[in-house]
C-alpha cells in the first residue's frame, strides 16, 4: 500500500489506512458527526466509558463504517497503524511504516475519505476533554504542545521503539481508568498524559533531524521567499511579511513552520524575518537618494519610527548614524 499526501486548498489530505483529512477550520457537511463529549465518542466506537473526561480507545473494536466527517470538542490523538508502504511528501518519499500519530485540538474536523466502501478503523485513540486538565500544570501550558495545531501532513511518524513507548503511556492511563477512583487518580492520569506529550516533543525533534535535508530545503525556500518579497511591491502593499504569510506560502501550518525554523536556526521565524529586514535595510540605507522614511515605507513599515527603533535595537546605531559611519 502506498501512503500519499497532497494539498488541496484549505484542506490537507493524509492517506493512511483509508484516508484522513484534517482541517482547523469548521466545515459544513451533511454527514458531519459531532463528538462534544467523551461518552459520545466511546459509544460510537463500542468502548466503555470509564471516566467522563478521558478515554483510551482500541479502534479495532469499533464497528465498520463508511466515510464521513467528525467534529471533535476535545483533544484527540490517533495512533494509526501503517503496516506497509511509504509516506509521500510531494515528490519526496519516506519509509515510516511503524505508525503515525495525528493530533487534533478541540474544534477541529476530521474526515475519513474513501470510495464509499465500509472500512475497519485500526490503531488507538487517546481523548481527553479540556475540563480534565483545567487547574492542572498541563492545563496551564497545553498550548506549548504546538503540534496540536499542525496540519495532517505534518503528522508524527514513530519508530517501532517509539510506538512501544506511546502504547506504554496509553497503558498507564488505561490502568488508572480501570483502577477505583481515589484522590490520586486525576493527578496520575493527567501526569501520564503530560508524559506522553513530552515524549512526542522529543519524537518530533528526532523527526526534524531525520528529515534534515527536507528542512534545509524549506529553509532555503524561506530565504528565497523573503528575497523575492523585498524585491517586489508587496512590502508597500501588504507591509512586513508575517510568519503566517510565509508559512502559508510554503503550505505549512504557522506552528510547524515556526518550530521547524527554530530547530534549524536557533531563532524564531519572526526573528529570522527581522534579521532579513535589517540585512536589506543595511544595503538600502546607503542610497543617498532616499530618505530614511522612504526606506522604511519601502520595507513595509507603517511608521518610520518603528523602523528606526528596530534598526537601532539590532545594529546599535540609528539608520542615519549607520549611513554616516559608512
Amino acid at each position: 500500500m502506498s501512503t500519499n499526501i497532497t494539498d488541496s486548498g484549505q484542506i490537507t489530505y493524509l492517506y493512511f489506512d483509508k484516508s484522513i483529512i484534517l482541517t482547523d477550520k469548521t466545515v459544513h457537511m451533511d454527514n458531519l458527526i459531532r463528538f462534544d463529549t467523551i461518552t459520545e465518542f466511546n459509544v460510537y466506537n463500542n468502548h466503555e466509558t470509564l471516566h467522563p473526561l478521558v478515554s483510551v480507545v482500541d479502534m479495532s473494536r469499533a464497528a465498520q463504517r463508511k466515510a464521513g466527517s467528525a467534529h471533535y470538542g476535545f483533544y484527540t490523538v490517533f495512533l494509526k497503524d501503517i503496516k506497509c508502504g511509504d509516506l509521500r511528501y510531494g515528490k519526496n518519499t519516506y519509509d515510516y511504516q511503524e505508525g503515525t500519530l495525528v493530533f487534533i485540538a478541540p474544534g477541529q474536523v476530521v474526515t475519513v475519505e474513501n470510495k464509499g466502501d465500509l472500512y475497519q478503523p485500526k490503531g488507538y485513540a487517546l481523548v481527553f476533554h479540556p475540563d480534565m486538565i483545567h487547574g492542572m500544570s498541563l492545563g496551564k501550558h497545553i498550548h506549548d504542545y504546538t503540534f496540536f495545531n499542525y496540519q495532517s501532513n505534518e503528522a508524527l511518524h514513530v519508530s517501532e521503539r517509539e510506538r512501544k513507548i506511546v502504547l506504554d503511556c496509553f497503558s498507564k492511563i488505561e490502568y488508572e481508568l480501570e483502577h477505583a477512583i481515589d484522590k490520586h487518580s486525576k493527578q496520575l492520569i493527567v501526569s501520564n498524559i503530560e508524559l506522553f506529550l513530552d515524549y512526542c516533543i522529543r519524537f518530533y525533534d528526532r523527526q526534524f533531524i531525520t528529515r534534515d535535508s527536507v528542512h534545509k530545503s524549506i529553509l532555503e525556500r524561506f530565504e528565497n521567499l523573503l528575497n523575492k518579497y523585498f524585491l517586489s511591491d508587496k512590502p508597500q502593499e501588504n507591509g512586513l511579511p508575517s510568519v503566517a504569510y510565509c508559512a502559508k506560502e510554503m503550505n505549512l501550518s504557522p506552528n510547524y513552520f515556526g518550530d521547524l525554523i527554530k530547530k534549524e536556526t536557533g531563532i524564531s521565524a519572526q526573528e529570522y524575518i527581522q534579521a532579513k529586514v535589517i540585512d536589506v535595510a543595511k544595503e538600502r540605507v546607503f542610497d543617498q537618494n532616499k530618505s530614511i522614511s522612504q526606506i522604511a515605507y519601502g520595507l513595509g513599515f507603517k511608521y518610520p519610527q518603528h523602523f528606526t527603533r528596530l534598526f537601532k535595537q539590532k545594529v546599535g546605531y540609528s539608520p542615519n548614524e549607520y549611513r554616516n559611519l559608512n
